[in-house]
Order: structure tokens, then C-alpha cells, then sequence
């Protein structure tokens, strides 16, 4: 199941059932999972590529990353189980002794660029064209509207939705919504936490957690010692996210 004009890297470990297209090149230290299919002309390098995952024509994973102080560390790039990574779709490989990771069950559509060290969490959707800097961290069940694109070092919470065409250069809290070219809160992903069956009262308290921090007129500490003592998990979650945050947090118009 592997091309006559593919090129085959002799260290690379190939699983039960893996296709590999026409002049498709698997470089040095690949690993790919049983049953992943790999599209005609797709790179892949310094890779972990794991089961089931589909990664079309002329993606790019496990390259050299963009970045002046690289020095030819032998990093990895890693794609969870299930993942399906479409055309033209870039992954880079991290620097230092860190790994590029993508999670399980993504879906990175066209154009997709991942930059070094960042970590993608499992069951993210990435639409057309985003750009996602290095060392970012998006956390699960995220979802990204085309054409966005997230800063260095910039966190974004599970559960978030970024609009189409976001500019997101701070860290977005869980189970919020953003829109606008500097992407500012417009509210909560109430549509996704049904969709994953959160609770009516697990979403009652996150949207009175939503009021506290960004409607009432407490200062931000004021607001995160006020909800300090709730007993749900997720606005502790929230209130975690907050405190951790180094790029300070996405506010609300």
C-alpha cells in the first residue's frame, strides 16, 4: 500500500494498513499508526503520526521550524489518533527539547500553519487558513473560525470559539466566544457546551461567572475573590486560567 514513487526513509517505522500516495517522502524518524493514510506529495519528517489519521496532498508535517535561533535540535512533531490534517497544511517541529503537538481527533483544514512548540488539545477544529504562532496553547474542543490568527505564547481555554478572521493576541477564556479583528468577548460558546452536554446548571453558573468578571463593575480581582468559594469545577477553571494567564486575558467590548 505504498506507492511505487513514494520515498521511504529506512528508519521509518510504518504501521498495519498505512497507505502512502504517489511521490509522497517520509523522512528520517517517522512513525506513522495503523491504518493512517498519507496523500501524494505530503512531507513528513522527525514525526509521530498517530492511528487512523488522514493527511492529505501536499501537507507539511514535521519540518524545520521558523524560527532564527533553531539550531538543528532533533525535535518532534506529534499528531494524535484519528487526526485529519487537509491540504497544504503546515506542522512544524519545536525547538529545544520541546514536541509540536496536535491531539487526537483534530481537524486542521486548508492552509492550516502550526508553528513550533505549540500544543493543539484533542477535538480542535482549525478552519481554513488560520495561522497559529509558536508556543501557543489551545486546549480541547476548540474551535477556530478561517482566517484567524493567535499570538506567541497566547493560550486559548477548552471549549472557546474564535470568529472568522480574529486577530487573538491575549489568552481567550474556557467556553468563551470572540469575534473582531482584535478579538474581543462577545459572550459565551453556549451552542458547544449543549453540543457536549454540559449540564443546564453547570452553563447557569458559567454565564454568572461570565457577569461577575466582565459585566459587573468589580475590578478583576474584586470579581475572581467573589466567585473564589464557587462550588462548580468549570468556574474554578475559569478562575485558574485567569490567575495562570502571563499575556493578560481577551475582555469584552
Amino acid at each position: 500500500m505504498i506507492h511505487s514513487t513514494a520515498i521511504v526513509d529506512k528508519s521509518a517505522v510504518i504501521g498495519q494498513n498505512v497507505e502512502i500516495g504517489p511521490y509522497a517522502i517520509i523522512g528520517e524518524s517517522v512513525t506513522i499508526g495503523d491504518g493512517s493514510i498519507i496523500g501524494p506529495h505530503a512531507i513528513i519528517e522527525c514525526s509521530s503520526i498517530g492511528k487512523n489519521c488522514k493527511i492529505f496532498g501536499h501537507a507539511i508535517i514535521g519540518t524545520e521550524p521558523q524560527h532564527l535561533k533553531y539550531g538543528g535540535e532533533k525535535t518532534r512533531t506529534v499528531i494524535g489518533d484519528g487526526t485529519v490534517i487537509r491540504e497544504y497544511v503546515t506542522v512544524n517541529r519545536a525547538t529545544g527539547t520541546n514536541e509540536t503537538v496536535v491531539g487526537k481527533n483534530c481537524l486542521l483544514m486548508a492552509y492550516v500553519h502550526v508553528a513550533h512548540d505549540s500544543i493543539v488539545g484533542n477535538n480542535v477544529i482549525i478552519a481554513n487558513a488560520c495561522a497559529i504562532a509558536g508556543h501557543v496553547q489551545i486546549h480541547d474542543n476548540v474551535i477556530f473560525g478561517g482566517m484567524s490568527a493567535i499570538h506567541q505564547f497566547a493560550r486559548v481555554g477548552r471549549n472557546a470559539i474564535i470568529g472568522a478572521g480574529s486577530k487573538v493576541s491575549m489568552d481567550v477564556i474556557p467556553f468563551a466566544q470572540t469575534h473582531g479583528d482584535r478579538a474581543r468577548l462577545v459572550g459565551l460558546n453556549l451552542i458547544g457546551l449543549k453540543r457536549h452536554q454540559i449540564p443546564s446548571e453547570t452553563i447557569e453558573a458559567i454565564k454568572h461567572a461570565y457577569r461577575i468578571l466582565f459585566m459587573s463593575k468589580l475590578t478583576l480581582e474584586e470579581a475572581l475573590s467573589k466567585l473564589a468559594e464557587d462550588p462548580f469545577k468549570e468556574v474554578q477553571e475559569i478562575i485558574s486560567f485567569i490567575k495562570t494567564s502571563q499575556r493578560g486575558i481577551i475582555r469584552n467590548r
